[in-house]
């Protein structure tokens, strides 16, 4: 049986924030673009989120939430140097790490742990070094999957510990809504909630064809997670071609706003994974997905790659502009990087022909 932990840092931007700033500590921070430049929220302290705010709200509606929110620009730098001692404290314990993103991974102690009890008393000795080193906590979740370590890290946060048997597995998932599954999105939940699916438990007793009816090849999948069965095995760090994260809407969309601000959201998504890695790309790309289910792209080469989610959400922005949405309903969104290379190695001298201007992108 594999000993599998999951560590997810804690509202982690805002959470180095209130580290850095003691007068923040107890309030309201959202960490986030400017309402005025439409900014989004990218992370908010667990004082912000008792107003409702969460990530990927518009700036905006979050200070009408909270009025007396402390909003801060994010600073990546600080942001990073942080993930970097968290992941020196991770190599300590395996080499079977792999990232997330900047505040989240998997590590598989099999080797060092003999039972899960085990995993789950070294998991504490994690988060204590965590803290020690970083002032910042983290949560945790142990098991002998992936799945169902994500789905312990999240059972109690901040700061929490939760440890998932093959014995108490079934009791868990039982009893847990359906759009706290991980790996199954929005509008998967919303589609099971319509044939009254509300629980794990619920979603137990519908059998493989009704599943594979419904979501094709990913209904197989959540036949196996509800059971708790996930064989994919903790990866290390590879080459990838691509990075990239996209969101299919509740419903097709041709409100242009609405796009923008998914595409600046989706960027923010794409740095921190690109971050984890220690990775940049020289190219930038778009997916859309139409009401009519065709798939198009747009890239771009910019004159330097996108150092911030708000250079990545630009970029994509400009890119929307050079498709249909907003004349025809778009179902599906996502942003990528390409065309990989590691921070601070990427060669100017590659990019001699003019393939991108400023005219091209609008900020």
């Amino acid at each position: 049986m594999r000993k599998i932990i999951h560590v997810d840092m804690d509202a982690f931007f805002a959470s180095v924030e209130q580290r850095d700033r003691p007068e923040l500590r107890g309030r309201p921070v959202l960490v986030g673009g400017a309402p005025q430049r439409r900014g989004v929220v990218s992370t908010c302290s667990y004082e912000a989120r008792r107003y409702g705010i969460h990530s990927a709200m518009p700036t905006r509606t979050a200070l009408n939430l909270c009025p007396h929110a402390v909003l801060i620009e994010p600073d990546f730098r600080r942001y990073r140097a942080a993930s970097e001692l968290i992941r020196k404290e991770f190599c300590k314990l395996t080499a079977l790490v792999e990232p997330v993103s900047i505040d989240e991974a998997y590590l598989d102690v099999s080797c060092r742990c003999d039972t899960l009890e085990d995993a789950e008393q070294t998991a504490g000795i994690l988060q204590n070094a965590i803290y020690q080193v970083t002032g910042l906590t983290a949560s945790a979740g142990v098991s002998y999957n992936k799945f169902l370590a994500k789905i312990a890290s999240d059972y109690r946060k901040p700061a929490g510990l939760t440890l998932i048997t093959p014995e108490n597995t079934g009791e868990i998932l039982d009893a847990l809504p359906v759009e706290k599954f991980h790996g199954i999105g929005k509008v998967s939940a919303q589609k099971l909630r319509s044939i009254n699916v509300r629980t794990g438990k619920d979603l137990r007793k519908l059998t493989p064809a009704v599943l594979h009816n419904l979501f094709g090849k990913t209904g197989l999948f959540y036949y196996g997670i509800v059971r708790g069965i996930d064989d994919r095995p903790v990866e290390l760090e590879g080459d990838p071609k691509s990075i990239s994260n996209e969101q299919t809407l509740y419903s097709d969309c041709m409100d242009m706003r609405e796009l923008r601000i998914l595409l600046r959201m989706l960027a923010r998504k794409v740095i921190r994974r690109a971050d984890a890695r220690k990775l940049t790309g020289r190219s930038v790309f778009i997916k859309l997905k139409y009401g009519d289910f065709r798939t198009v792209t747009r890239s771009v080469m910019p004159p330097q790659p996108p150092e911030s989610g708000d250079e990545l959400g630009k970029i994509a922005v400009s890119l929307l502009e050079k498709t249909e949405a907003g004349k025809i309903p778009v179902r599906l969104a996502g942003v990528g990087l390409s065309q990989l290379v590691p921070v601070g190695e990427f060669d100017f001298e590659q990019l001699d022909l003019p393939l991108f201007t400023l005219k091209n992108y609008k900020k």
